[in-house]
């Protein structure tokens, strides 16, 4: 990984010294500040876990189109299975060349907040997609939990100030099936166009292949690529938001392939607050040469302005 984008390693937050720990915190701002992406290592999520995990995505996505549609889920594809080119970035009309699936926050029957979301969705046919996604969710929302953490140390905040946030919040794992091109496809249709995340951060493990770039701050793309037990992290709109564009969403895309014509697979995880959680400036992040830009929303609010904006929604 080039010296653009920053490799961490999070035992040094987790394990390391008070001064180790300070040091990783001001290096992961400083990366998001930079960039809007850094790549962890250490992040102690078991490998094995994540190789189950594509190998049942893999069985999901194979099943015939007839099968997938009957795990469609509700509420703008927040949940289950989303169709072919269903999703368009929000200054695009053209859907993205994928298809995906997703599995949100679990919570007990009978939980104040179990009814603010969607139920999972889950196939009859790959068993294992529910205990290796729901493992898989928990262990990447405590990797997510340690890197707000660290973020609110850069800030000057309060420890728990962001990951308070996402305690049983709406965080998402999407699992991606981005298809071998074929004729009569559009011409001008790609496997996910220029955007940013609308959640906190991102966390990205390794994908099947490459594709995945970034938009550097001279206007150039630039490959981003997660090697073998490495997560890639980039920061949302909501994140940008709350820091009062201190941290950028970075555009990024998912390019078309460029050598062998196969299917790439990727998890990108969505680290979302809770619906109710305001989504307010922090002070410090306001400056005479900065003024506050946006007002107060609610982090559901948010989502849904977003979700009609990429298509996923019909007003």
């Amino acid at each position: 990984m080039s010296e653009l984008v920053r490799t961490l390693n999070l035992k040094s937050y987790t394990h390391g010294s008070n001064q180790e720990r300070i040091k990783f915190a001001n290096e992961f701002g400083a990366g998001l500040k930079d960039i809007g992406f850094i790549t962890l290592e250490g992040h102690g999520i078991n490998p094995k876990l994540i190789e189950d995990t594509y190998a049942a995505i893999e069985k999901l996505f194979s099943l015939s189109p007839e099968l997938k549609q009957k795990y469609t889920g509700e509420s703008g594809g927040q949940r289950g299975y989303t169709g072919f080119m269903k999703e368009h970035a929000k200054q695009r009309k053209v859907g993205d060349l994928k298809e995906f699936y997703h599995v949100g926050q679990e919570l007990p029957i009978g939980h104040p907040m179990a009814l603010d979301y969607p139920a999972n969705v889950w196939s009859d046919e790959v068993p294992e997609l529910k205990p290796l996604t729901l493992s898989l969710h928990r262990e990447l929302e405590r990797v997510a939990r340690n890197m707000l953490e660290a973020l609110a140390i850069h800030f000057d905040l309060r420890q728990n100030f962001f990951a308070d946030m996402i305690h049983n919040g709406n965080s998402l794992l999407r699992l991606i099936h981005y298809p071998p091109l074929e004729e009569g496809m559009p011409q001008d249709a790609v496997r996910a166009a220029e955007h940013e995340d609308i959640n906190l951060i991102t966390l990205l493990c390794e994908a099947t292949t490459s594709g995945l770039e970034l938009l550097t701050n001279e206007g150039e793309w630039y490959p981003v690529e997660a090697l073998k037990g490495q997560i890639v992290v980039d920061a949302g709109d909501m994140l940008q938001r709350i820091t009062n564009k201190v941290i950028p969403a970075t555009t990024h895309r998912v390019v078309n392939p460029k050598g062998e014509n196969s299917s790439r697979y990727s998890m990108p995880f969505f680290v979302h607050p809770y619906s109710g959680y305001l989504l307010e400036t922090i002070p410090s992040t306001i400056t005479p040469d900065n003024p506050e830009r946006w007002p107060a929303i609610t982090a559901g609010d948010f989502l849904y302005e977003r979700l009609v904006e990429i298509g996923l929604i019909k007003k």
